[in-house]
This record gives structure tokens, sequence and C-alpha cells, in this order.
């Protein structure tokens, strides 16, 4: 998966835990774009401890997807869903039922893995 995008994933999931000051950094720096330097100035702060901030964060964010397995299991039931979705299109067109038990089959490992 893309850097920023499993960034962004993982501070949907668990942004909340981070406190209020690690959150304003990390937001500066992941969605709102802005460089290591900007963020010092804005908070006072030396790059580098921008900097290590950062990976502080990202440690704790991986850190709690290592324990819980949010983000990998939205990331599964996404592609899941995908899936039926396509094969969904498949079998409007050629009505053929190994399509619809293929659709059954995820969408009961859909319900098994929630």
């Amino acid at each position: 998966m893309e850097e920023k995008l499993e960034q962004a994933y993982l501070y949907d999931f668990y942004g909340e835990l981070l406190n209020e000051h690690q959150r304003q950094i990390y937001e500066d720096f992941v969605f709102n774009d802005l460089s290591l330097g900007e963020i010092a100035g804005e908070e006072g702060i030396s790059r580098q401890g921008v900097a290590d901030m950062i990976k502080r964060c990202n440690r704790k964010l991986e850190s709690f997807e290592d324990k819980l397995h949010l983000v990998a299991k939205f990331v599964s039931i996404r592609d899941d869903i995908e899936r039926i979705h396509a094969l969904t299109a498949d079998f409007k067109e050629s009505h053929n039922e190994l399509l619809m038990n293929e659709i059954e089959s995820i969408s009961n490992q859909i319900l098994e893995e929630l």
C-alpha cells in the first residue's frame, strides 16, 4: 500500500489515540503537506523535533495496528465488496448461477470476519 495512503488509514482508525499536539503535527505533515521547517516554525520547536514527533506518531499508530488489525480488516472487507460488485455486474450480463455462489461465499466470509 502506498505510504501516504497507509498513513491516512492508520490516522483515520487510530488518530484519536494520539494527544492533541501529536495530532496537529501529524496532520500538518501528512494531510496539509507542510514541510518540517514550516511545522517547526508554527510549533516553536526544531525541525528535528518535528521529525522525531512524526516518527513517534508513525510507530505508535503502527503499534495500534499490529495489535488490533483494524486497517487490515477494513482493506480486506473493502476488497471483498469490490469483488462482489464486479461479480454482480458479471451476473447481470451472464445470469451464471456459479457467480451467485461465489458472491454468497464472499459475503459469508465478510460476515465471519466481522
